[in-house]
C-alpha cells in the first residue's frame, strides 16, 4: 500500500497493492493492521456504504456534525467519478479549500477523508458505484450539506456533463452559512 498525503495533508491517496495475472487481479482493499501502520490513524469504521450512479449524478457535498462526524475511505469499484472532499475545519490552514481526484475502478486508489470535512462525487462514466467506509453510523438528524455549485468554493466541475442532483442537494446551505468544526 502506498499512502500520499494530498495539497491538504490531512486527506490521504492510497494505492493498494495489486496482483496481475492472467487470470485478473487481487488486491485487498482494506487491511487494519497495514492501514494503521502506514497512515499512522487510529479509526475503527462502524458501516459501509454502497452508492450507485449514472453519469452525472453529482451527491454532495456531505458531512455530519458532532457528535457523529464521520471520517470516510472511499473508493469506486465500478465505473468513474470524481471526488471532492472540502476542509470545513476552522483552525485548519487549508479551511475552505477543496481537493479532488479521479477515482474509478481502474484506478482502484482510495481516499481517506478526516472528520472535518464535506464530501461529494460526480459520476463521469456511464455509470458508477461507490464503496465507503464510515468511522461513525449515519444519523439523519446530524448530516448536513453544502451547496455544490457555491462560487466561492471555486470547485472546478466538468462542464461537458449535465449535473444531476437530489432535491435536498439542490437547496443545500451555502458555504457561509454551513456548520463550521470549531475543533476535533
Amino acid at each position: 500500500m502506498k499512502v500520499t498525503p494530498l495539497s491538504i495533508p490531512d486527506v490521504l491517496l492510497i494505492e493498494p497493492s495489486v496482483f496481475d495475472d492472467s487470470r485478473g487481479f487481487f488486491f485487498e482493499s482494506f487491511r487494519e493492521d497495514i492501514f494503521r501502520k502506514e497512515t499512522s490513524l487510529n479509526v475503527s469504521f462502524v458501516q459501509d456504504n454502497q452508492v450507485s450512479s449514472r453519469r452525472g449524478v453529482l451527491r454532495g457535498l456531505h458531512y455530519q456534525v458532532p457528535p457523529y462526524a464521520q471520517g470516510k475511505l472511499v473508493r469506486v469499484i465500478h465505473g468513474e467519478v470524481l471526488d471532492v472532499a472540502l476542509d470545513i475545519r476552522k483552525s485548519s490552514p487549508a479551511f475552505g479549500k477543496h481537493v479532488t481526484n479521479i477515482l474509478s475502478a481502474k484506478n482502484k486508489k482510495q481516499i481517506w477523508i478526516p472528520e472535518g470535512f464535506a464530501h461529494g462525487f460526480l459520476t463521469l462514466s456511464k455509470n458508477s458505484e461507490f464503496l465507503y467506509k464510515v468511522t461513525s453510523f449515519y444519523k439523519a438528524d446530524f448530516e448536513k450539506s453544502i451547496l455544490w455549485s457555491d462560487p466561492i468554493l471555486n470547485i472546478s466541475w466538468p462542464t461537458n456533463i449535465d449535473i444531476i442532483t437530489s432535491p435536498r442537494d439542490s437547496k443545500s446551505e451555502a458555504f457561509s452559512k454551513a456548520y463550521i468544526f470549531e475543533e476535533l
